[in-house]
């Protein structure tokens, strides 16, 4: 359950970032090798700050109605949570269930419980997902069952939904590129109106890495207000990259 502050008069809609502890050895273990545990924990961790340094931005200066939640892994205690929810004024909660859907399924459960008539989920993996996205998500939810935002590998980054459908989480085999498909599939079958997203780049592999590595040196001519990545992930990206080619 949720181990933040309750929310009294919160937003009609509920954003959940589903977000793993930068423990090394726990996360980005696809990009092990070439980075070091160390180093791919460092990068995860930084894309975590991006995703609720974006989000904020969306309620402040996008005047989105969003009440932000952190689903945390291995547990919402673990400190660098602590120190995100102090310090970005983010609800936090456990992430529970045997696997990603389960998990989803449960932070769905628990929002609408809160009192939230619609809820989004999205991953920390997305460094540059523009807030439009994320409005346009919002928007499309008035008018729409199931809103999803199709990852390049055949997942999805972002999910929206007005009601419990735990259907949708059952039967996936997560971390797929069928997962997308067969989730349009299940919601086909249950009747639900979907609206898609613009496709966009999560970061898994070493060629999502390298993707994002190229587009952050080309994000980097541009005027400091229209960069897409921000100055600590671009730091972590070349280094990343001045190390790999060393090691080369």
């Amino acid at each position: 359950m949720p181990t933040s502050h309750p929310q009294h008069s919160s937003p009609s809609t509920a954003l959940v970032m589903f977000a793993k502890a930068p423990i090394p050895g726990q996360v980005k273990t696809r990009l092990c090798p070439p980075l070091t545990p160390d180093e791919a924990a460092t990068l995860h961790g930084s894309f975590v700050l991006d995703t609720l340094e974006r989000t904020k931005l969306a309620v402040t200066k996008l005047k989105l109605p969003l009440a932000r939640y952190l689903a945390c892994a291995p547990s919402a205690t673990h400190v660098f949570f602590k120190i995100m929810e102090e310090r970005h004024g983010v609800n936090v909660m456990d992430q529970v269930g045997d696997d990603l859907g389960a998990c989803m399924n449960q932070a769905f459960d628990v929002t609408f419980k809160r009192g939230h008539h619609q809820v989004m989920i999205i991953g920390t993996d997305v460094p540059t997902l523009p807030l439009d996205h994320v409005k346009q998500a919002l928007a499309l939810l008035d008018s729409h069952d199931l809103v999803l935002g199709p990852a390049l590998d055949g997942g999805y980054y972002l999910i929206g939904l007005k009601r419990m459908t735990p259907e949708l989480f059952t039967d996936i085999p997560w971390s797929t590129d069928h997962v997308l498909k067969l989730t349009q599939e299940k919601a086909a079958t249950l009747g639900l109106k979907t609206a898609l997203l613009k496709p966009w780049r999560d970061v898994d592999t070493l060629a999502d890495l390298q993707a994002i590595s190229e587009a952050c040196r080309a994000d980097g001519k541009k005027s400091k207000q229209d960069r897409a990545f921000s100055s600590r992930t671009a730091g972590v990206l070349e280094t990343l990259a001045k190390r790999l080619h060393s090691r080369a």
